[in-house]
């Protein structure tokens, strides 16, 4: 369904602007990172020097008895006549997975924007604040579209994610099809490498089976949950009537009585409601986003706050 009118490509409404995306690293850049609350360490916050693979070169010393004699630096040694054992620093990169609703649910609002307009600017501030704090960013889209873009670290890697939003955002348009959360969660939970893990969606698609999907996806990541919802999903709708449309047909639907506006509400809400009283009962950090809101705060806040809401 959709109450905002389709108008080019790109508008920052009914569609997703990349440029829009992109600018949104100014914003970013006025946040400081808080301390990462997650069950892996980001990049920097603490180092050790060890031997093996998937270590990058500290340093070289003077040999000392027990060194491991593969790791000698040979270019050094015959420099200085002196034994000399190379150092890596283990690598501790945080890396947050972007789970993104793209199913046709997301593609309505009634105010400002589509709920998949104002997801792919949460998953953009998302991506431009973990990589300021050092982290890799990636990013699954499930429903309509299933697509999978590969954690990358720096601007290239938050450049990459909105370019990749407003492509997914382009390719689900006039698509109908549908993916139970609990399997975009096992898709997701195969991922392996990321150490946080934002879920946004309106909750149309959680299921009973996605419960136990995101407890077994909290024991080796931390887990925050981005509701984004329509005004008309939060609260009462004032009497009068209301144009609608779907799948290229344009209705109208008529609320007058308490009850009538009460039964529509609950109807269109019952995802978001849904999917927040899951992420309470697990104790997972969560917030809800309406189409109108600044989406930098309530992503920060999921990102860098120590304590469930």
């Amino acid at each position: 369904m959709s109450a905002v009118p389709v108008r080019a490509d790109g508008d920052g409404r009914a569609s997703v602007s990349l440029a829009e995306l992109l600018a949104l690293r100014a914003r970013v850049g006025r946040v400081r990172p808080q301390p990462l609350n997650s069950r892996a360490l980001a990049a920097g916050q603490r180092s050790s020097r060890l031997y093996g693979r998937g270590m990058d070169y500290a340093e070289s010393r003077v040999y000392q008895p027990g060194d491991d004699v593969r790791r000698l630096d040979w270019r050094l040694t015959a420099r200085s006549g002196e034994l000399h054992t190379k150092l890596f620093q283990e690598e501790r990169e945080g890396r947050l997975l972007v789970l993104l609703d793209t199913h046709p649910s997301m593609r309505f609002g009634t105010r400002v924007r589509f709920k998949s307009v104002q997801a792919a600017r949460a998953a953009a501030v998302a991506g431009w604040y973990a990589v300021r704090a050092g982290e890799r960013v990636g990013a699954m889209a499930f429903g309509t579209c299933r697509q999978l873009l590969k954690p990358q670290g720096g601007p290239r890697g938050a450049v990459g994610l909105c370019g990749a939003l407003a492509e997914w955002d382009r390719a689900t348009r006039g698509i109908e099809a549908a993916e139970p959360l609990s399997e975009a969660l096992a898709r997701g939970g195969r991922l392996h490498g990321a150490n946080r893990v934002l879920l946004i969606s309106d909750g149309m698609s959680c299921d009973e089976a996605a419960r136990g999907r995101l407890r077994e996806m909290t024991r080796h990541a931390s887990v925050a949950v981005l509701v984004v919802a329509d005004a008309l999903e939060l609260e009462l709708p004032p009497p009068g009537r209301y144009p609608l449309e779907h799948a290229g047909q344009r209705r109208e639907v008529s609320l007058h009585g308490m009850r009538q506006r009460s039964e529509f509400q609950q109807a269109l809400g019952a995802g978001q409601a849904r999917l927040g009283a899951l992420a309470q009962a697990l104790g997972l950090r969560w917030r809800s986003l309406d189409t109108t809101a600044d989406p930098l705060e309530a992503v920060t806040a999921l990102l860098g706050a120590r304590s469930p809401r």
